[in-house]
């Protein structure tokens, strides 16, 4: 039997983790549920999420350190549950690796949609794609999150910036616009999405240790979009 995705909820309020544990489960999906993020971190250590529900009002624990922290170091699809409506609020979560944002009060039922949305985009089409891509001297292992260049050392990358370093590596020296971007990544259109992509852009082409002035690899075309230009081999 296949296994069921793990979604964990980061909530100080029972009420929300007791809403959004039975409608994930009633959905078919496994849940854990923490009111603190001590407990969720260290839970870390045991299990490893396929997605990760957070809000940001912690009492132990800034909830956006606590995102930047899971888009840098695991492999799950994070989506922000929050009461701040700001659009900064949004854009600085989606700037520090979060895949989505969902402002309270919420329905559950649109939570169980936007998780369906993250694990077809993520992990479900991984089944049937390569999992290994190699380009100029780097490796990049889509299944460990991690690139690993020419001498063997290893730069990991988050969820969010392999779904832009796949969408380059799929379609090598074609433009990429903005809009095939966003049909391709998800989220709705407008400056938060740009704004990430340009964040996510501009953290691969720091890994990759492209000159900010002048990549090598990944070209920005000014008001069409963004070109891949090295030579891609998937195994």
């Amino acid at each position: 039997m296949t296994r069921s995705a793990l979604i964990t909820v980061l909530d100080d309020e029972p009420e929300i983790r007791s809403l959004l544990k039975d409608a994930l489960e009633e959905a078919g999906f496994r849940c854990m549920a923490f009111a603190r993020a001590t407990e969720f971190e260290a839970a870390l250590n045991r299990v490893a999420p396929d997605v990760c529900l957070v809000d940001l009002g912690l009492p132990d624990r800034d909830g956006l350190a606590v995102v930047h922290r899971l888009a840098l170091e695991s492999g799950a699809a994070i989506i922000i549950i929050s009461g701040r409506a700001q659009v900064q609020d949004r854009v600085t979560g989606l700037e520090l690796g979060a895949d989505d944002y969902i402002i309270k009060p919420f329905d559950p039922a649109e939570v169980v949609a936007r998780v369906r949305a993250r694990l077809r985009k993520g992990r479900g089409g991984a089944e049937r794609q390569a999992q290994i891509a190699r380009f100029n001297g780097w490796t990049a292992h889509f299944d460990r999150y991690v690139m690993i260049d020419a001498s063997g050392a290893e730069v990991a990358f988050s969820h969010a910036e392999g779904e832009v370093l796949r969408l380059f590596l799929e379609a090598p020296k074609r433009l990429i616009s903005r809009a095939q971007m966003q049909e391709s990544l998800g989220g709705a259109a407008g400056e938060s999405f740009d704004r990430a992509m340009d964040v996510r852009i501009s953290r691969l082409r720091t890994k990759l240790g492209e000159d900010p002035k002048n990549p090598a690899l990944i070209k920005t075309i000014y008001g069409a979009g963004y070109i891949f230009l090295g030579e891609v081999d998937w195994t």
